[in-house]
């Protein structure tokens, strides 16, 4: 350990709840910090009052006058899910990032102690790395994370042969993938895709939303046919040297037209030849057809420590479409007009993040 290190460590660690004059401090640290992420990013903290209407507590941890750690949280109510301290719905990474085991202790004790204070049912924490061998931990989910050579045909020819057939197949196709200025084709069809699979969809505003917040560190790319018709579109964000294609969407047509995979290619050689080092495939369920489609690309999945501290329940939360007791809701959603289940899923979704 460093001799700066060691006084660091030896210094006593204070814990505030954040403000607006610490977002660009908050940000410096998240930045610099390998523990953390795009979603521990202080303008998550607006997105999740301003559209969610959740209420906030971000926390930071100071040694010496200096940020030394982050934990954002988010309280989620809900008669329907339950009434939970998460950090951070709708982001697949969270929890703490420090710079030492004492500044991350500080701030999960915090945030235990405002979980106990809220009444809430549940504490969450959505670790790449674990931390509480002793909690609770959902293991459905794991990431795909992989480094791309600079080289855009070294990428192309580590694709293995039958996804790279697919990739060459949406090639000879003629498709062609364009980046938008706006949310709306991505969004027709991103809420087609997620009521076909009878889910709700997030709000536009949400996606509009994240465009305006995170200007460049945000794009959508749509893929088209010959005949212009849309068949597949990604919502991505941009952090340090790391792309991550993040909200998706495709119409029926896409499969037999390998869409899917020539859009992902393309955004592949688009981040190899803008200089990005890392392409994170993002969170899937293990077992599910999303799994198995990254894999086919050679990503290897890594499981993720969402470890929970558990107030007034006995079992972990089940609030996904694998449960079997959401089953009859959701052949339900897919019946119910697009419409309507446009208007009316942000309300529903908001509080499962």
């Amino acid at each position: 350990m460093r001799p700066e290190a060691e006084f660091m460590t030896a210094v006593s660690v204070s814990v505030r709840a954040a403000t607006d004059a610490d977002r660009a401090n908050w940000n410096a640290f998240v930045e610099a910090s390998p523990a953390a992420s795009f979603f521990h990013l202080f303008e998550w903290r607006d997105i999740m009052r301003d559209v969610f209407g959740h209420r906030t507590h971000y926390l930071l941890a100071e040694q010496a006058g200096r940020v030394c750690g982050v934990l954002p949280l988010a309280q989620v109510k809900s008669r329907l899910f339950g009434h939970s301290l998460v950090s951070l719905p709708f982001g697949v990474y969270g929890g703490v990032a420090a710079d030492n085991e004492a500044a991350a202790l500080a701030l999960e004790t915090e945030a235990q102690r405002i979980a106990q204070s809220l009444g809430v049912d549940h504490l969450e924490f959505r670790n790449v790395t674990a931390r509480h061998t002793d909690w609770p931990t959902e293991d459905l989910y794991v990431t795909f994370r992989k480094e791309l050579s600079p080289d855009v045909e070294a990428n192309m020819n580590a694709i293995p042969r039958k996804q790279r057939a697919m990739v060459r197949k949406g090639i000879k196709n003629g498709l062609v993938a364009k980046f938008d200025v706006d949310n709306a084709r991505f969004f027709e069809l991103y809420s087609d895709n997620v009521h076909r699979h009878g889910t709700p969809a997030l709000s536009r505003r949400y996606f509009d939303t994240l465009r305006a917040t995170f200007g460049e560190r945000c794009s959508v790319m749509t893929v088209e046919g010959p005949d212009g018709a849309l068949l597949s579109s990604v919502m991505s964000f941009y952090f340090r040297d790391e792309i991550l294609p993040y909200y998706a969407g495709d119409a029926e047509a896409a499969r037999d037209l390998a869409a899917n995979d020539f859009k992902y290619w393309e955004l592949m050689r688009h981040a190899c030849e803008r200089g990005i080092r890392v392409f994170d495939y993002g969170r899937s369920k293990q077992g599910t057809g999303s799994y198995s489609f990254k894999k086919n690309w050679g990503f290897e999945p890594a499981p993720l420590h969402y470890e929970y501290c558990l107030y007034k329940r006995d079992s972990l939360p089940r609030n996904n479409p694998s449960n079997p007791k959401y089953k009859l809701m959701i052949e339900v959603w897919r019946r119910m007009p697009r419409s309507f289940a446009n208007t009316l899923g942000p309300l529903i979704v908001r509080n499962l993040g």
